[in-house]
């Protein structure tokens, strides 16, 4: 599958989705800011012949923030964007829905740690499955180095918590081996908890320091870097998940404008994706 962020936020949709057939993708993955302006511009009332067209689906929602919170005290754009997931779930049939952890809702070091914090965090996940379950969703949780769901661990205490059938984890191997690098943990993880898995590579060292920055702008094709790409696959594989593999590499020399070379970046990284899950 091609996660949206493997090209640019707002890159042209039919070379995005052209890419994605030449390339072998069964599925592409969207963002709830880049739907918003393809309902502006008219193309959204397009989207479904045009997946269509290419046999073609939308699988995951990229991504909802400050979900952590009451509904009351939820900022008007985290309406917002949920409202728009699931105008795009109900549209487009898609089958998850990704979550970014909250930052700063715990004194704790680790708040994962703390019961409080996880009866809280949990309850709001468990909110925002039953609505999500309302438009045939799964909910996933994206754990981040730095944020309160720093690891796998965490991401696991809170699922569980939530008791929610369609609730579950994102494992991104970018944020495993910057973060915890718990195989272990990893291969633990009950099949039916993992809901999506995302494949890239890189250097074990950051090029720049700031985490978010270095996050969406020097990922690798799968195989192009030097995360331990093998020992994430055979941990995933461990769990016994049929989770769908995507391919999510940010990078800032991924194309902008030209179809030949999106066609070419998308093609290289699902290559690579190919040959790492073939080696291993």
């Amino acid at each position: 599958m091609l996660s949206h962020f493997t090209l640019d936020r707002h890159h042209d949709i039919t070379q995005r989705l052209d890419a994605a057939t030449a390339a072998g993708c069964s599925a592409v993955g969207t963002h709830v800011g880049d739907y918003r302006r393809l309902e502006a511009d008219g193309t959204a009332d397009r989207l479904v012949e045009m997946l269509d067209e290419r046999n073609l689906c939308v699988s995951e929602i990229d991504a909802l923030r400050d979900w952590a919170a009451p509904r009351s005290a939820a900022p008007g754009d985290a309406a917002e964007n949920e409202a728009t997931a699931f105008r795009i779930a109900d549209r487009l049939g898609c089958r998850s829905l990704h979550v970014l952890p909250p930052t700063g809702t715990s004194n704790a070091t680790t708040p994962a740690d703390d019961p409080e914090w996880v009866t809280h965090t949990a309850a709001c996940f468990a909110g925002l499955c039953d609505r999500a379950a309302e438009h045939y969703l799964l909910v996933a949780i994206e754990f981040l180095p730095g944020t309160d769901i720093a690891d796998a661990a965490g991401a696991r205490r809170v699922v569980e918590e939530a008791d929610r059938a369609n609730g579950g984890l994102v494992l991104d191997v970018w944020h495993h081996e910057r973060g915890a690098r718990d195989l272990a943990m990893l291969a633990s993880l009950p099949a039916g908890i993992v809901i999506d898995v995302q494949l890239s590579d890189g250097p074990l060292v950051p090029v720049i320091a700031d985490y978010g920055e270095d996050t969406r702008r020097n990922r690798l094709p799968p195989g192009e870097g030097e995360m331990d790409l093998a020992g994430f696959v055979a941990a995933v594989r461990a769990t016994g998940t049929g989770a769908p593999w995507a391919i999510e590499v940010c990078n800032d020399s991924a194309p902008g404008t030209t179809a030949g070379s999106t066609a070419e970046w998308v093609g290289r990284c699902a290559a690579g994706l190919r040959s790492v899950l073939g080696q291993h």
